[in-house]
């Protein structure tokens, strides 16, 4: 069926929501990677199978629905039963007999399925009052978890597409890079570029063709925001694509994925396929004048092609290296032709900005930083995952009230925003307010999302040397101040790393950083530096202790620890049973002890003792 027009598209709606409401129940099977690595799929099945077989009243097959990412990952797997809104964690599939008997036939709840606070004791039942979840906003993320990904029917029922409707019904495209222009909407993939700035360069560009391309490589270790979207809400994607083409006289776009996501590019595939079907992609989009198609382009999971230069030359068959920053990619883009690229979460805002207008979206967040952000939390943290937050928040709020604090309640002692190229902040900033700007006056960046929490056992020299090895083997070799002055900079804090680094050495390591931003080709260069130089700016006396006392602070650096069993051993055998250099001995019930030689400073016995019976010299 093909809707070709936007009266067709209205009707259409109304027959789905018709049929929608007949499902009294929903049961919402999260199918996010994290839920899947606990076995979510197998969950999914033996709900189908077992109510294939019962008849529950407005209880049907149909109710069973799989979606993208419900965002507490660390309690997954995950299923929510609507409209009640109960939330069960860490299911297995030999729940699903009690969960369908007892909670959808009888309307009881299985409590030991239910989230417990760990620091209040306190039980939730309904997943909205969480607060985990209490304290976000959801704009891009507002489908994910809501909706199966596979079916257009059910993006299109919750007001899917509705947006480019109201465009293509009354709005004229200057008007509608208007709207995005006065919702002060920025990037989301790092720079933070106004986005209805670059959309109206690109509109006005006399070149021929123009051309629309979206950012889905996110390449920052610990970051998933977009690939979650991709994942779970594929059409919200397209729908801010397809409005950007209308904007801008596009009639081609690309959307560029690392191979690294297969699911990601599976249900966008299927995504593409169904608007091409039903008339939202292709010729005459819903009946009128107004072509535009879409094609994936899948990425080698190159970090530099991030960078825009790189990441067109990439998606046109070529070695994915950046250009000359003096060439503005929105008027020598893709093929050297206009393009507009904005990432995953950028387009995931622009049909709801359409929808409720510039006003309603730029009255959220900052003056100068408006809506909200989406952020993955990852690291020392209790509550890891999806979280989107209205901007202006404070990290503490992010970090204690939404991420429920640091694991084991140990000590906060840093957070990394911005991936590689970011910068770690420590305890004293933790009530700065997270956009754009005011993280880059302190040392770091809001970058594409990922935030990483670490506590007081963390080796913030050692920070500074894993996000520096990344990013030297990254680095595309292009210009000579990234490719050498990296490599460099990260033998140097390597040297320091094993208590050989010397006080000349780090005057020298701040020079080199200032020359290697200077002088680099692309963004990865010039932000290269920064998780050494965020980390030397905060925790010197860190570095120092490297230095000049040959310690390390946090008990990482493995040439300059040692590890001893203290008197308050019981004899466990837990460290002796996984200590892969036999290099603990002991009876049961006995003191052990640790030979140094043999030792190799894995830390495997550190993790294990669970009555800190063994320290760290």
């Amino acid at each position: 069926m093909k809707i070709d027009s936007i009266a067709k598209l209205d009707k259409w709606r109304k027959e789905i929501q018709t049929k929608q409401k007949a499902i009294k129940t929903k049961i919402l099977i999260c199918l996010g990677p994290g839920c899947l690595a606990g076995g979510s799929d197998k969950i999914l099945k033996e709900f189908q199978t077992i109510l294939k077989k019962k008849k529950i009243k407005d209880v049907l097959v149909e109710s069973v629905k799989k979606t993208g990412c419900h965002g507490f990952c660390a309690r997954g797997p995950m299923v929510i039963i609507e409209p009640l809104g109960i939330f069960y964690s860490k299911v297995k599939k030999v729940h699903v007999k009690d969960i369908i008997e007892k909670t959808l036939q009888k309307g009881e709840i299985i409590e030991k399925l239910l989230y417990k606070d760990p620091d209040t004791d306190k039980i939730y039942k309904e997943w909205r009052k969480i607060p985990f979840y209490a304290r976000q906003q959801k704009i891009a993320l507002r489908n994910v978890g809501q909706i199966d990904p596979d079916e257009i029917t059910d993006y299109i029922v919750n007001g899917g597409y509705s947006a480019l409707a109201k465009i293509l019904k009354g709005m004229k495209p200057d008007e509608v890079i208007d709207q995005v222009s006065k919702s002060g909407l920025r990037g989301r993939g790092g720079a933070g570029f106004s986005t209805g700035r670059k959309w109206v360069t690109c509109a006005k560009a006399e070149e021929n063709p123009h051309y629309v391309l979206c950012n889905g490589d996110e390449g920052d270790p610990g970051a998933f925001m977009d690939r979650c979207i991709m994942e779970g809400d594929p059409h919200t994607v397209l729908e801010g694509m397809i409005i950007c083409a209308y904007a801008v006289g596009s009639q081609e776009g690309y959307i560029y994925v690392r191979e690294e996501y297969p699911l990601a590019v599976v249900n966008l595939q299927k995504a593409i396929d169904d608007a091409r079907k039903f008339g939202l992609l292709g010729d005459n989009i819903l009946g009128t004048d107004l072509c535009f198609d879409l094609k994936i382009s899948k990425g080698g999971g190159a970090f530099v092609c991030g960078e825009s230069s790189a990441l067109m030359r990439s998606v046109a068959g070529e070695i994915g290296e950046p250009r000359a920053k003096y060439v503005r990619s929105v008027l020598k883009g893709l093929h050297d032709k206009p393009t507009v690229l904005n990432n995953v979460e950028t387009f995931a805002n622009i049909p709801v900005i359409i929808e409720k207008g510039a006003d309603w979206f730029a009255a959220i967040g900052t003056k100068k930083s408006t809506g909200t952000k989406a952020f993955s939390l990852a690291g020392k943290i209790k509550n890891t995952g999806l979280i989107e937050v209205p901007m202006g928040i404070k990290l503490k709020e992010i970090i204690y009230d939404i991420g429920g604090g640091i694991n084991d309640n140990r000590k906060f002692k840093a957070v990394q925003t911005g991936g590689p190229s970011g910068g770690c902040l420590p305890a004293d900033k933790l009530d700065l307010e997270v956009d754009f700007d005011t993280l880059a006056d302190n040392g770091s960046m809001m970058g594409s999302g990922g935030m990483v929490v670490m506590d007081d056992r963390t080796c913030m020299v050692d920070v500074s040397r894993y996000f520096l090895n990344f990013l030297v083997e990254e680095s595309c070799g292009k210009c000579v101040p990234c490719r050498e002055g990296l490599f460099q900079l990260h033998k140097l804090n390597e040297k320091i790393c094993e208590g050989k680094g010397t006080e000349d050495e780090l005057k020298l390591m701040e020079n080199l950083s200032k020359t290697i931003i200077s002088g680099s080709l692309c963004g990865l260069g010039q932000s290269g530096p920064n998780p050494f130089l965020s980390t030397i700016m905060y925790f010197r006396d860190e570095y120092e202790a490297h230095v000049k006392k040959q310690e390390c602070p946090g008990g990482v650096c493995k040439k300059l620890i040692t590890y001893k069993i203290n008197d308050d051993c019981n004899g466990c055998m837990a460290c002796l049973s996984v200590c892969a250099a036999s290099a603990i001995t002991g009876k049961k019930k006995e003191q052990h002890t640790i030979d140094e030689v043999k030792c190799d400073r894995c830390g495997a016995c550190y993790a294990v003792c669970n009555i800190n019976a063994i320290d760290i010299i």
